[in-house]
């Protein structure tokens, strides 16, 4: 074989291998896709979504449908092949991997904060569902975490109502850490707490418990701190059960709610109809944006949905490429979703705050 050829040749198999090596190396990728779509009126994996003890209910028709996005694992190691299907394709998204798993996550400590924030998500939903019920829910500020190691280590628990702090009562989570700070370090605080354990069995015992105070380590300004997270515990008039498996985050919140708020009520807030949407939500029914807004308005679309309440932060990118056959209504607060489910039932579409481009 001459010369010439046989380089040709050994070049040619080079730069194959360097080619392949190159799109089968691992890239810094993650993949986004539709994930599935639940109706919070409904079951899913065996089990009803949402049931409540305690309460009259009422059967409720149509959908309310949560949306969810599937995302690879913090684990997940992507090739350039991959990255590039996945670029074409429309109904997925690639992303930075430190987009959904920032400063190296683990998938441990994403599951973590996922359940943490969907568990956060359900409380909200339950207190602002029940508000726009006018039903009262009582609350309280707890000890919901405690340092450990810390200087409150083994004096105060987490559970443990706190009633005053320096004999200044306490009626929100904020005012802990402003009493605290009003201290140098290594000066003593006084809780009032009712025991956890106490306060289960309904029991208003209350106790003094001194700490003393160290310095704050955490980078910001040098300040006194005893080593606990204070947070609220709302007292709920009657049960409220919301199950739903392998799902995570806060997105939820609203469609909670507004599955709370159908079970409670005579009738159908739909009228039978397939509504879907998504959104966070806060104690007092102000509704959050999301991410993947995109993929979730697809995989409604796609379960059959008609309507998508759609975040009012979140309109502007969903109208960029809306699904056929979908309408997005605009919402900032639960009121707002509750009014424009009060127009679908009706079938007055052209009375809904529609989301548009800017």
């Amino acid at each position: 074989m001459p010369r010439r050829t046989a380089t040709l040749i050994a070049s040619t198999l080079t730069l194959i291998v360097l080619l392949g090596v190159a799109l089968l190396a691992p890239a810094p990728y993650s993949e986004m896709s539709p994930g599935p779509t639940v109706n919070t009126l409904g079951d899913y994996g065996g089990d009803t979504v949402i049931s409540i003890s305690g309460r009259q209910t009422y059967p409720a028709t149509g959908h309310l449908n949560m949306t969810t996005v599937r995302v690879t694992g913090a684990d997940y190691s992507m090739n350039l092949v991959e990255g590039m299907l996945g670029w074409l394709r429309h109904d997925d998204k690639v992303v930075e991997h430190d987009t959904l798993y920032p400063q190296g996550q683990t998938a441990e400590q994403a599951d973590q904060e996922n359940a943490e924030e969907f568990s956060q998500s359900q409380d909200s939903a339950k207190v602002a569902a029940l508000e726009e019920l006018k039903i009262p829910v009582p609350s309280r500020v707890i000890v919901s975490a405690v340092v450990k190691s810390g200087a409150s280590e083994g004096a105060l628990h987490a559970g443990d109502v706190i009633k005053a702090v320096d004999g200044t009562a306490i009626t929100k989570a904020d005012q802990v850490a402003t009493a605290v700070t009003r201290h140098k370090p290594g000066q003593q605080v006084t809780f009032t707490v009712i025991r956890a354990a106490d306060a289960k069995r309904k029991s208003t015992k209350t106790q003094d418990v001194r700490i003393t105070t160290r310095t704050s380590a955490d980078g910001g300004p040098t300040r006194a701190v005893v080593g606990i997270q204070a947070g609220v515990e709302h007292i709920f008039p009657f049960a409220i059960d919301i199950k739903l498996a392998d799902v995570g985050g806060p997105s939820a919140g609203m469609m909670f709610a507004l599955g709370i708020v159908d079970k409670l009520t005579p009738g159908s807030l739909t009228g039978g109809n397939f509504v879907a949407g998504t959104g966070t939500i806060d104690d007092s029914g102000a509704v959050g944006p999301i991410g993947g807004i995109g993929l979730k308005t697809i995989g409604a679309r796609d379960k059959g949905a008609q309507f998508f309440l759609t975040p009012a932060d979140n309109c502007e990118e969903a109208a960029k490429d809306i699904p056929g056959g979908l309408t997005l209504v605009k919402v900032k607060t639960l009121d707002d979703a509750m009014a424009a489910l009060k127009d679908i039932k009706a079938g007055d579409d052209k009375a809904l705050p529609s989301c548009s481009r800017s």
